[in-house]
């Protein structure tokens, strides 16, 4: 179950944020950045703070920015996880169960190849990165994934993966530690999957959407995540 650093930091979330608009995507609300003209996406699977997170629009700003239509779907219909309600995060949890998140990404992928789509990428962050490694398994829902931070995803999970996939993972991050980072790369490397695994130094849990605008460092490790993230779509999603 997630633990108390799974929600360290939590972002002021703005419904209002992102250069891009708010649509209905295969019945769910979603943040849509970008021009379908290129034919390619990118799908986002937030952590449990949701869609309205300021930074994840930001990244999926500048995913459409590289050339990629990039959607967020609301897959927490509406209830992001608030430490101010007084609801546990365990209670929250069994409401938003991470392996539904899959089951819901899949119209919402059937939906872009309907308006002509041809090539899908998929990244998750914590408590999304389960449903994108669940997306990865197969070979006809998506052509690459990323991970950032993940959450809920095991060993069995990776030993399944069938499509290119990147891992970035932080030093200190007490719910996916570097140990279990380094055995998902050599799970990786054994079944011969294109992968790309980095590990960054003294970043927690969260630090890819989380991080502080106004410290340097932080900014600067978010940001060199998000290159790496955008530089692998660029390589498969094509």
């Amino acid at each position: 179950m997630p633990g108390p650093q799974c929600c360290s930091n939590p972002p002021t979330l703005d419904p209002g944020s992102g250069v891009g608009h708010v649509e209905e995507l295969a019945g769910f609300n979603t943040y849509v950045s970008g021009s379908l003209d290129s034919k390619l996406a990118v799908l986002f699977v937030s952590d449990v703070f949701g869609y309205e997170a300021p930074n994840l629009r930001k990244l999926a700003d500048k995913a459409a920015a590289a050339g990629f239509y990039a959607v967020v779907p609301d897959f927490l219909y509406g209830d992001p996880y608030d430490e101010k309600s007084g609801r546990p995060l365990d209670d929250w949890t069994k409401d938003h169960e991470p392996d539904k998140a899959f089951d819901e990404a899949k119209p919402v992928i059937e939906a872009l190849k309907s308006k002509g789509v041809s090539a899908i990428g998929a990244a998750g962050f914590c408590w999304g990165a389960k449903a994108v490694a669940d997306l990865a398994k197969e070979t006809n829902y998506i052509q690459a994934a990323v991970m950032c931070h993940p959450n809920f995803v095991t060993v069995d999970d990776i030993e399944a993966v069938k499509v290119p996939i990147a891992i970035l993972g932080g030093e200190i991050d007490p719910i996916t530690p570097p140990e279990l980072v380094k055995q998902f790369d050599e799970i990786l490397s054994a079944n011969q999957v294109d992968h790309f695994v980095k590990i960054f130094p003294n970043c927690g849990h969260g630090w890819t959407l989380r991080y502080d605008d106004d410290d340097p460092t932080a900014v600067a490790c978010a940001d060199e995540a998000h290159k790496d993230l955008l530089e692998w779509f660029a390589k498969y999603v094509k």
